[in-house]
């Protein structure tokens, strides 16, 4: 069985921008940087795989992947993001650093057992800190409860 999550690793197009976002705006140090020089098949490569950690001991990690063609494009919410929960400090301090720095801002955004501010990082990819409401216990116990019929209505075009 799985017991968390490691790492989701991304695609970023240059990892000093990448590293001065997540360290300088979103408040997640730089915990590990490995250079790639090879692949495992013996191919030659130029890649920096970089690690930025959280307090849970999980990570968003990058590839820059220069000899290897990739499409950065501003991605939809609904395509792709990643929502990190954070205390309302560390939103407070993202905002102000994003502001700072001239970058957009969305929200705060309202989702009942959640409150999220969306940022956009260097590579096009939505970043959401999140932190719970006082609904979040009484979702987070009926949730699971009602998932599969919620899907199976959602399948039967209901």
């Amino acid at each position: 069985m799985t017991s968390k999550l490691h790492h989701m690793a991304f695609r970023c197009r240059d990892s000093e921008e990448t590293r001065a976002f997540y360290e300088e705006v979103i408040g997640l140090p730089l915990v590990a940087s490995l250079p790639i020089e090879e692949t495992k098949t013996g191919r030659a490569t130029r890649v920096l795989h970089t690690f930025f950690g959280m307090e849970d001991g999980s990570h968003l990690a990058f590839f820059e992947a220069p000899d290897q063609p990739f499409e950065f494009k501003e991605q939809h919410d609904f395509d792709l993001h990643v929502a990190l929960e954070a205390t309302p400090q560390a939103i407070e301090k993202a905002l102000a650093a994003a502001k700072a720095r001239g970058l957009a801002v969305r929200g705060p955004s309202d989702h009942g057992f959640i409150r999220s501010v969306y940022f956009r990082d260097p590579n096009g990819y939505v970043v959401e800190l999140t932190q719970k409401t006082d609904s979040a216990p009484e979702f987070e116990a009926t949730a699971p409860a009602e998932a599969r019929a919620i899907l199976e209505a959602w399948k039967a075009g209901g």
